[in-house]
């Protein structure tokens, strides 16, 4: 190996979990290219999730390998190969790619020798455990998201209208927060006369300093934690829950539904008629 490109990648969470850090990446990566004499051709430091090979740094980085006129041998190093990826059909899929353009990927820590047949054995194990803890992870964090709904507690960012807070405890709570707070009651109430249509109730709310995108909007105003409900969606046997909140409420459960009968068309809506006289000057 006389070059290489050298790669390191960190993600958010795992800075937070196991104290990654680019830097120390990069400074192992470079004392074993000083160690071994390998020219490095380029650092490439990638602050994105290895689930798939959509990255900004990587694609760059390949676009760079692809684009060279002399096809020599050529090297990507990381430290090991979680870094490299942590889906393992999509790490022998560019694998493939890079073995075509005569690449060689290498985690330092994890060597692998392509010409021993049984280092696929190995190989195999170093891309796995990375997607078994991803996975376990995920499954982790589902049961923790569901176990709170069913507590009455919200554990996504606070809806417009609440702010994510904390006891002395640690656990999370989400508390009106004001003065959004009000204009969301005021846009129930509104909804509920059915004299005007849900955008114009959302325009006139951004006039009061209110902003919220169209999309956004329909979708909190059909959301049942405003009256103090948490919804538990459906996961494997288990059908959908709708558990009493431990948050305070913005507005009535009676209130809630009357708006909904009002967007589902189940309580007359007197939007259209006002336009009406209003664009042909019916008195």
């Amino acid at each position: 190996m006389n070059s290489a490109y050298l790669y390191v990648r960190v993600s958010t969470d795992e800075q937070k979990r196991k104290g990654y850090s680019l830097p120390e990446q990069e400074d192992r990566l470079l004392r074993y290219c000083e160690q071994n004499n390998i020219e490095v051709k380029g650092i490439f430091r990638e602050d994105y999730s290895a689930k798939n090979f959509n990255r900004p740094e990587w694609t760059k980085m390949l676009n760079i390998v692809k684009a060279r006129k002399k096809k020599d041998q050529e090297n990507i190093l990381f430290l090991k190969w979680d870094r490299f990826s942590r889906n393992i059909e999509f790490a022998y899929q560019m694998i493939g790619i890079l073995r075509d353009i005569n690449v060689q990927a290498m985690a330092i820590d994890q060597p692998i020798d392509f010409k021993i047949p049984e280092s696929t054995v190995m190989l195999a194990v170093y891309l796995a455990v990375p997607e078994s803890e991803n996975t376990r992870r995920a499954l982790n964090t589902l049961t923790g998201m569901r176990r709170a709904r069913k507590a009455g507690r919200c554990v996504s960012t606070a809806p417009k209208g609440y702010i994510n807070l904390s006891h002395p405890d640690g656990r999370k709570y989400i508390a009106p927060k004001q003065p959004e707070a009000s204009i969301m009651q005021w846009v129930f109430k509104e909804l509920a006369t059915g004299t005007h249509n849900a955008e114009q109730i959302r325009k006139m709310a951004k006039t009061k300093g209110f902003e919220c995108e169209r999309n956004n909007f329909w979708k909190i105003i059909r959301d049942p934690i405003y009256c103090g409900i948490i919804v538990v969606p459906p996961y494997e046997d288990e059908e959908m829950q709708f558990v009493k909140a431990q948050h305070e409420p913005i507005i009535s459960e009676a209130l809630f539904y009357e708006v909904q009968d009002v967007l589902n068309g189940n309580k007359k809506n007197t939007a259209t008629n006002v336009a009406a006289k209003r664009l042909f000057r019916v008195p």
